[in-house]
């Protein structure tokens, strides 16, 4: 009887385990529940694969579920697969007069991101509520018979068993152990890629490193409205406005922010995209948390005081009187300059972050509902809102997921730059679209020359349509890893995957990598070598667009 490499490094593994250890084996083990990890197992089985989810949440959907229901789509036509069966199938929930339960189908407004926000025609909605969606991912689990093992973290320092360039099995704090032919790291964070000695980067690299014009510290560039230039007159981010040696304020940086083009190690800002009611009867005033602390907010006096009143123009509708409420202004729900270390840091050192982030964001909520110094009619429109009671009912109605926009990401076969995405240079291997603005958040908050309060690293810039994303660019390369896919924590420089990141994209690379996964498997060989012709076949048979031309 012929044994494949694979199986027997399995079973050399597992032999030498105690019995109270021995691993579940699999065809794929997916690490991470969310929305790539759930279209993933999903594929892997449609694909004829056992499959198991192995997540340290214990909801599934991350981002999707966890409040970003206004959803990040750019050209909704290269959304294909089961990217746009996810948003069909929120069509169907809507499509049900019960799912309508605070607000009447026909009273909800049909736009979003400039686009319908529910396509009748092509079925599909793009708009929901964080437990709509939370649902379709349980449905998927239970529809396709995938196991999902939740609140199971990986032994990050030991957990990962190889032999030679192969992953055998992946072993959890709890002692549970998962044996698998092909691995796909579905996380926010790249923690089994990191794991298992994968090269990654962290922060962002210089424009000269690949030839880029929007990467590295972007000072001077102010896009959008989330700076302080959009102000009738500079901030001063000292005590004392004007005199330095009184102090800088709270969440104001004393550090240099580096010279225009430069990489440093800093992480764009992170923060809760909050799901937010004006509904009375299912509204929950903003609670006071702890650790609040009104001096953390002295810096949006000024910013009010100086004219601003925009604090909700991102407070976006999604249905029944619910918001996806979004970073918007100089001083707003992005906790500039507190998560560099998140990427790399321990389980309690990110939970630190996690609560850091939470207190700061409730007590911005807070500050503006019940501080006095807050402009009158700021305050009372803030008071109308509150936290739903009927959404994430086991933490209050305060999203579990923080929005981790970048964290690792992969050095892989193939670096996706903005020059793919500009279209300067080709794309090679094709296994899915991407089109959103290429987008970052601040990176950091400073004081100018001048001696003002500025923000810098946010950036827009448009892709002239759609972009195609290689599939080298979720494989490791070549001899680090034989049997890894990574469809979240891609290969990208920060500023390619400020477009890339978007939870749509993210389902579409999770499908890809799954039918990777299983055409290495059928082949006995390493990811790196998957025929691009075969993999290219199956994904058009299964949905997904892989190229697009503009219709004349």
């Amino acid at each position: 009887m012929r044994v494949s490499l694979v199986t027997f490094f399995t079973l050399v593994i597992t032999a030498a385990m105690p019995a109270t250890a021995r691993a579940a084996e699999y065809d794929v083990v997916v690490y991470g529940g969310t929305c790539a990890g759930v279209i993933a197992a999903v594929q892997a089985k449609k694909l004829g694969k056992s499959v198991i989810v192995v997540s340290p949440d214990k909801h599934l959907g991350g981002l999707s579920s966890g409040g970003l229901g206004f959803t990040d789509t750019g050209n909704k036509a290269v959304i294909g697969g089961l990217s746009r069966d996810f948003y069909h199938r929120i069509w169907k929930h809507y499509d049900e007069p019960a799912a309508w339960m605070w607000q009447k189908k026909e009273e909800y407004g049909n736009k979003g991101q400039g686009t319908p926000a529910i396509d009748g025609e092509q079925r599909t909605m793009w708009i929901f509520e964080p437990h709509a969606a939370e649902q379709v991912f349980e449905d998927y689990v239970k529809e396709f018979g995938v196991p999902v093992e939740r609140d199971e973290w990986l032994d990050r320092a030991k957990g990962v068993k190889k032999v030679g360039a192969r992953i055998v099995s992946i072993a959890m704090l709890s002692g549970k152990i998962y044996a698998g032919k092909m691995f796909i790291d579905a996380t926010y964070e790249g923690d089994l890629m990191a794991a298992a000695g994968v090269e990654y980067h962290v922060g962002r690299e210089a424009n000269s490193e690949f030839g880029e014009t929007a990467n590295g510290v972007q000072v001077g560039v102010l896009h959008h409205r989330h700076h302080f230039g959009v102000l009738k007159e500079p901030v001063s981010p000292f005590v004392v406005p004007g005199d330095p040696k009184s102090g800088v304020l709270p969440r104001v940086s004393t550090e240099p922010p580096g010279e225009f083009g430069a990489a440093d190690k800093r992480v764009q800002a992170y923060c809760f995209r909050m799901c937010l009611t004006d509904r009375p009867e299912n509204r929950i005033p903003f609670p006071k948390p702890d650790g609040y602390d009104p001096k953390q907010y002295e810096l949006l006096l000024r910013v009010f005081d100086a004219g601003w009143r925009e604090t909700f123009e991102k407070f976006d509708p999604i249905p029944n009187h619910k918001t996806d409420t979004n970073n918007h202004g100089p001083f707003s729900t992005d906790n500039i300059g507190f998560n560099y270390d998140y990427p790399d840091a321990a389980y309690e050192r990110r939970r630190e972050i996690i609560r850091e982030h939470e207190t700061y964001q409730k007590g911005w909520l807070y500050f503006i509902a019940n501080d006095p110094r807050v402009p009158k009619d700021v305050q009372e429109k803030m008071r109308e809102w509150g936290l739903p009671k009927d959404e994430f009912a086991d933490n209050a109605g305060w999203s579990r997921q923080l929005y981790i926009r970048e964290a690792r990401r992969m050095i892989g076969q193939f670096v996706m730059t903005e020059n793919e995405l500009l279209k300067k240079r080709p794309t090679p291997d094709s296994v899915g679209m991407g089109s959103y603005t290429i987008d970052s958040h601040n990176v950091q908050r400073y004081i100018t020359p001048e001696g003002s309060v500025q923000n810098e690293g946010d950036v827009g810039v448009g892709t002239k349509g759609p972009y195609e994303i290689a599939y080298g660019a979720l494989v490791p390369k070549r001899g680090q890893c034989d049997n890894l896919l990574v469809p979240v924590c891609v290969s990208a420089t920060h500023i390619a995957f400020g477009s890339i990141r978007m939870e749509p994209v993210f389902m579409i690379l999770g499908q890809s990598a799954a039918t990777a996964a299983a055409l290495a498997i059928d082949a006995q060989q390493p990811v790196q070598d998957v025929p691009y012709a075969r993999l290219r076949e199956r994904l058009l048979a299964d949905g997904q667009v892989l190229e697009w031309r503009k219709e004349k």
